[in-house]
């Protein structure tokens, strides 16, 4: 069980780029969105492939749904600080930060924060809107790490979030006792309501995230910040857990660098071809 927690921070060239967006830094500092002059066509792939049952393909940069709706993929906002890019992303936005799977828990650049960013109509029309009643009835149960506890958990039948949660549980169940503090029980999954200090619906209300171990769990918001304004890293959760998750889909908040380390989430499109699908 590693922390890692005193590991240099990386600059954004250490994380491979993807799809047809990079990083750029704006007027006192961060990353924000830059065209770098490539197609659209790899990020847009990306995206169709890892919602097979919802999404159809691409034109340009419309998303045409299995159903037929069309959604443009880009506002025409252009480059967005970091604050607009959290706020109002729009669909290209969600993929612009490059999530890195599989690597070591080390601190994230300032305002690196991939799969942070989700855009409301997106996830809406994919899940339904809690607020609206339209993700209770989707949910379904979920027995965690049966062979250590009876808790129950419930997330979204969609994309078979409650299969891959599932999937996942069977592997942690089979990990050493001594990882078990960070695991049972779990905090929670469903719940419809907004991320602290915003009006945005949190991944939470849509079913597709959970978390971990309160107790041994670290967040931007429990810290008090630097000089700069960044808050200090801090992660206590063992990367082999984080690997599990990835390997099913799900990323780690554990990997922005407004670090929220009990929290997973399932966004496919973030993680290599083939994860969680």
């Amino acid at each position: 069980m590693r922390c890692n927690c005193s590991r240099r921070r990386l600059g954004a060239a250490a994380f491979p780029l993807g799809g047809f967006l990079m990083l750029s830094l704006v007027a006192g500092g961060g990353p924000a969105l830059s065209d770098s002059g490539q197609t659209a066509e790899p990020a847009l792939t990306r995206l169709v492939a890892a919602y097979p049952d919802h999404l159809a393909r691409f034109e340009g940069t419309t998303l045409i749904w299995r159903d037929g709706t069309r959604m443009e993929a880009d506002d025409g906002a252009g480059v967005k600080p970091f604050e607009v890019w959290l706020e109002r992303p729009d669909i290209k936005d969600m993929l612009h930060q490059p999530y890195p799977a599989g690597a070591e828990a080390t601190p994230p650049p300032a305002k690196f924060d991939p799969g942070r960013a989700r855009n409301a109509a997106f996830f809406d029309k994919m899940y339904g809107d809690c607020r609206k009643g339209g993700v209770a009835n989707q949910l379904k149960p979920v027995a965690w790490l049966p062979k250590k506890t009876k808790q129950r958990l419930l997330v979204t039948g969609v994309n078979g979030i409650d299969r891959k949660l599932a999937a996942v549980s069977a592997e942690l169940d089979e990990l050493p006792a001594t990882f078990d503090p960070y695991l049972v029980p779990a905090a929670g999954t469903y719940v419809c309501r907004v991320i602290a200090g915003t009006n945005r619906i949190s991944a939470h209300g849509y079913g597709i995230a959970i978390d971990i171990a309160v107790s041994r769990s670290d967040y931007w918001r429990w810290s008090s910040p630097a000089a700069d304004g960044s808050f200090p890293y801090r992660n206590r959760i063992p990367i082999e857990i984080v690997r599990v998750f990835e390997k099913h889909g799900f990323i780690w908040g554990g990997r922005w660098s407004h670090f929220d380390t009990m929290h997973f989430e399932y966004r496919p499109e973030l993680l290599p071809a083939g994860s969680g699908h």
